[in-house]
């Protein structure tokens, strides 16, 4: 029995319809349903990471992480536990085709309407596989609904009046769900430590001259945030590094740029060896962070 009628990727920030499954039905109440989640999508970025809204027949779960959610119509008779661990498979297929950058450039609804082949399979695979074959999927994302319970949605909160949003306000919210990182590697801990000396390194020097400049002359302003600058890009290099983040690679590529226009800037007061060091510890990062991936999901069904 199919319990999983229509699933949509939206991006987040502005509710951009990115793709879409386009076998759905048209009676009117799941047209209405269609109008509630359209309604809904322009708001995501109010809302938690997970979310759901029920009614009679239908309900609407949405799952989002980053600039990307899914959204689906399901039955009533649909188990949270099985929407939500289709949303999550649906998002990983999404995320795993198509980069932060083609996401965020998108500039036309259903930009990747191709992808509408992957929501079929998965979609297909979710109504009619025994669940027993989920098993292991199913059980993860009932853990996680456990400790971080989706958002209740009233019919109202999928509602616009007269273009103008109602103003409901979810009393309760959750954080987005938390996708784990590859684990940390030997080269990625020792990027960490050279991030963190150089971060010490340039603050205490900056601060130093922050308070020398005070004294003698202020054309030294320049030289203190040529240290400053640095060390904050080292610190955020280190969140990079530890935690996933949207858009990471234009961060990485700022940071660096960051570091290594602050490096030049100071070759008066610093040799050139310090000047390679501080770059050469940067670039590592860089590269440790782009290397550093979320964990791969294990599927349980072949696509």
């Amino acid at each position: 029995m199919s319990m999983i009628f229509f699933a949509c990727v939206v991006r987040v920030r502005d509710g951009l319809p990115l793709s879409a499954s386009t076998d759905f039905y048209h009676t009117q109440d799941f047209l209405e349903w269609r109008r509630r989640l359209k309604s809904l999508a322009l708001r995501l970025a109010q809302y938690p990471g997970r979310g759901s809204a029920e009614g009679r027949d239908f309900s609407i779960h949405f799952s989002s992480f980053g600039d990307v959610a899914c959204m689906a119509i399901c039955s009533c008779q649909c188990p949270a536990t099985m929407a939500f661990c289709f949303l999550e498979t649906l998002w990983w297929e999404f995320t795993a085709s198509y980069d932060t950058t083609c996401i965020g450039l998108a500039s036309r609804p259903y930009a990747f309407l191709e992808f509408d082949n992957i929501i079929q399979k998965v979609k297909w695979h979710f109504n009619y596989v025994s669940s027993s074959q989920m098993e292991s999927s199913l059980k993860k994302i009932q853990e996680e609904l456990k400790l971080q319970p989706p958002v209740v949605l009233t019919l109202e909160d999928t509602d616009v009046a007269n273009g103008v949003m109602n103003g409901h306000t979810p009393m309760r919210l959750e954080p987005a769900p938390n996708f784990r990182m590859e684990p940390v590697t030997a080269l990625g801990i020792l990027s960490l430590i050279l991030n963190i000396m150089c971060a010490a390194l340039n603050l205490i020097r900056g601060v130093h001259l922050a308070e020398h400049s005070l004294q003698v002359a202020h054309e030294e302003i320049g030289n203190v945030l040529a240290f400053l600058v640095p060390f904050v890009a080292c610190i955020f290099q280190c969140y990079l590094y530890l935690f996933y983040s949207p858009a990471r690679t234009m961060k990485v590529v700022l940071m660096l740029l960051f570091i290594c226009l602050g490096n030049m800037y100071l070759h008066g007061l610093r040799n050139l060896w310090q000047i390679l060091f501080h770059i050469g510890v940067a670039f590592l990062s860089s590269y440790q962070i782009l290397t550093r991936q979320l964990q791969e999901k294990q599927s349980d069904y072949g696509v």
